[in-house]
C-alpha cells in the first residue's frame, strides 16, 4: 500500500493501468489497494473516468536527509517510522536500551498518540509533525525547571518562521493562534530526576491537516493559517534549530533567563482564568510565571503560585 502511495504522492493523475504495471498487479488489485488507502490512512483519492486516480493533495514524506540538508548543524540521529503507537513511547523504549542521546523520533502516523492528562492526540498520516527529542539530564532538577515552557518558545518561533506570525503561548504546554490550538507539548521522564535521567520532549504540530472530526477542541493548522501546504521536513529543521538555541540558553542560564520572553508571548497574560485541578477550580487573573516556570495568579488580590502536570488553564467567560 505504501508503494502505491509513493506513486501517487506527486498529486497528479495516474491511470489504473499504469499503476498496475508499476506494481505488477491487476487493475482490480490496484482498486482494492486504493480502498484500503482511503480507509486505513484517511487519505481521499479522486477517481475520474478517463484520467485515473489522484490524491486530493500532494504528499511530501519525512526524510532524514532532507531535514539534515535544511539544518546541517544539527547532528541528532533521526529515527523515522511510517506508523507507530506514539513517538514518545518509542523514544522511551529506545532510551531504555541506552541509545546515545540526543536523538529524535518522528512518525508519519501515530496509532495511539497522546497529549497531556491522557488525552488522545489525533495523528493522521503524512499531514502533521509528531516529534520526540530525547535528552540526557545530568544536572538534576534545575535542568527541568520551566523546560516545557522553553520548548513552547522554540515551537512558537519555528511556527512564526513558517508563516504563522500570530502564534502565541498558553501555560503550560500549548501553542495557540487566537483561541485555537496549533501545537502541544508533552514531556515525559525516565530515571531519577534528582540525579541522572532522560527526558522526552514530545511535540505535536498541526501542519497540513484541514479536517479532523475527532478533535474535541478548537484547533487550526499551519496550512489553514497560511493558505498553502508546508514542507514538514523544513519545519522540523527550523524546530530543531530553535530547540538547539533555546535549550542551550536554558542549560547554561536556567529558565529565569527566558522568563520575560515567555511572559511577553503568553496569550492569556493579564486575563481572568480558571485553573482546574481534578474537581477543584481556582479563579484568578494571570500575573505571569515565576523563575521556575510555575503559574502566578492573583486570587482575590493575593498572588499565588501553581505548578504541576495535571493542571488545566481556561479563560473565564467574563475575561
Amino acid at each position: 500500500m505504501l508503494t502505491l502511495l509513493e506513486l501517487l504522492k506527486d498529486g497528479r493523475f495516474h491511470s489504473g493501468e499504469a499503476l498496475g504495471a508499476a506494481l505488477g498487479v491487476s487493475r482490480s488489485a490496484v482498486w482494492k489497494q486504493l480502498q484500503h488507502l482511503e480507509a486505513e490512512l484517511n487519505l481521499p483519492v479522486h477517481k475520474v473516468r478517463g484520467k485515473g486516480y489522484q490524491l486530493a493533495s500532494p504528499l511530501v514524506f519525512l526524510s532524514a536527509a532532507e531535514i539534515e540538508q535544511h539544518a546541517p548543524d544539527l547532528a541528532w540521529p533521526i529515527h523515522i517510522y511510517d506508523s507507530i503507537d506514539s513517538t514518545n513511547a518509542e523514544a522511551l523504549r529506545l532510551a531504555g536500551v541506552e541509545c546515545a542521546t540526543p536523538f529524535l523520533v518522528l512518525a508519519e502516523q501515530q496509532t495511539a498518540g497522546r497529549g497531556r492528562r491522557g488525552r488522545k492526540w489525533v495523528s493522521p498520516f503524512a499531514q502533521n509533525v509528531y516529534y520526540s527529542l530525547v535528552l540526557r539530564i545530568e544536572d538534576g532538577l534545575r535542568q527541568l525547571e520551566g523546560l516545557s515552557l522553553v520548548v513552547g518558545l522554540a515551537v512558537m518561533q519555528a511556527l512564526r518562521e513558517s508563516g504563522v506570525q500570530t502564534a502565541t503561548l498558553k501555560w503550560p504546554n500549548d501553542v495557540l493562534v487566537g483561541q485555537k490550538k496549533i501545537a502541544g507539548i508533552l514531556l515525559e521522564l525516565v530515571g531519577d530526576p534528582a540525579d541522572i535521567c532522560h527526558v522526552v520532549l514530545g511535540i505535536g504540530i498541526n501542519v497540513n491537516m484541514q479536517k479532523a472530526d475527532e478533535v474535541d477542541q478548537q484547533w487550526t493548522s499551519v496550512q489553514l493559517e497560511t493558505g498553502f501546504p508546508v514542507d514538514r521536513n523544513a519545519l522540523i529543521a527550523r524546530l530543531g534549530l530553535q530547540l538547539q538555541g533555546y535549550l542551550g540558553r536554558h542549560r547554561v542560564l536556567g529558565f529565569a533567563e527566558l522568563q520575560n520572553e515567555w511572559e511577553k508571548n503568553h496569550a492569556w497574560q493579564g486575563r481572568a482564568v480558571s485553573l482546574i485541578a481534578g474537581v477543584n477550580q481556582v479563579d484568578g487573573v494571570v500575573l505571569g510565571v515565576d523563575r521556575q516556570g510555575a503559574l502566578r495568579l492573583s486570587v482575590d488580590g493575593v498572588e499565588k503560585i501553581y505548578s504541576g502536570g495535571e493542571l488545566s488553564l481556561r479563560l473565564r467567560d467574563d475575561s
